[in-house]
């Protein structure tokens, strides 16, 4: 039975956004990730929880298509986004350009601030000065760091801390204007205040888009997550709301064992 919304969260009257089926990850043959079944829907923040090695970066990877550029890697069952299988999808980059992605470290391109977020949108062709600026602006405003930078567009990125790179990196995602944002335990290298900065950004975007948040820190899943996947050696063990199973209403013992902190 699916959970009722939020207000101005998620909504689950309408089709999911993404609709997961028998999904199977392997590397080199080696079974990362089996029998995947789950969807998400629209503005909908949802937490995918588990201890190292349980599937879950390579959930968000077949989400991304990756496995066509990944040696080795193999996806099976099926994926669709707004009702389209991505397999469909003859151009890959279109598609991967609908999901933005936050990596675990902040991977910055060797560019100014301004050109890191102007990047995609100059892809898409857009080429007016006046335009650009509106975008970085707008971008960087959403990923909370626009009154930290503005004074200096011009400075490489690699040069800001790193919680300011992983909001840039943020900010990069968001000029794609995705309608999906894949997050792989953005928090890693990041201190507990930009944490924290960062997780009120999330708040505020799930009005605009779709949010996929894969973390290692059970308390960030409780804080964030509409609903709640705990994924366990390459199994999606239970997918509930996410106060549900953090208040004693999981229906796998597992579930609670990992939120308790009895293992992983």
């Amino acid at each position: 039975m699916v959970a009722e919304p939020k207000a101005a969260g998620p909504r689950y009257d309408e089709r999911p956004l993404v609709e997961v089926r028998d999904l199977a990850v392997s590397y080199q043959g080696k079974p990362a990730l089996q029998d995947a079944t789950l969807e998400v829907y629209p503005n909908e923040i949802f937490g995918v929880i588990g201890p190292a090695n349980s599937g879950k970066t390579s959930f968000l990877r077949a989400l991304n298509r990756m496995d066509a550029f990944t040696r080795g890697m193999d996806v099976r069952g099926s994926i669709r986004i707004n009702g389209k299988d991505t397999r469909d999808w003859r151009n890959l980059y279109a598609l991967r350009s609908r999901i933005g992605v936050v990596f675990p470290l902040p991977v910055g391109l060797p560019l100014s601030v301004f050109d890191n977020v102007a990047f995609a949108p100059r892809l898409r062709g857009v080429r007016k000065k006046a335009a650009l600026e509106e975008v970085v602006e707008r971008c960087l405003v959403r990923a909370a760091l626009w009154d930290e930078v503005k004074d200096r567009l011009d400075t490489l990125g690699s040069l800001l801390s790193g919680g300011q790179q992983q909001r840039l990196t943020i900010a990069r995602a968001l000029s794609q204007e995705p309608e999906l944002l894949l997050l792989d335990e953005f928090s890693i290298a990041v201190d507990p205040v930009t944490t924290m900065r960062i997780e009120d950004v999330l708040k505020e975007l799930r009005s605009e888009l779709t949010i996929v948040l894969v973390t290692n820190l059970v308390q960030q899943a409780r804080r964030l997550a509409d609903r709640t996947a705990f994924f366990l050696t390459g199994e999606v063990v239970e997918i509930g709301r996410t106060e549900d199973l953090f208040s004693g209403q999981a229906a796998d013992p597992r579930t609670t064992g990992y939120i308790e902190g009895r293992f992983g």
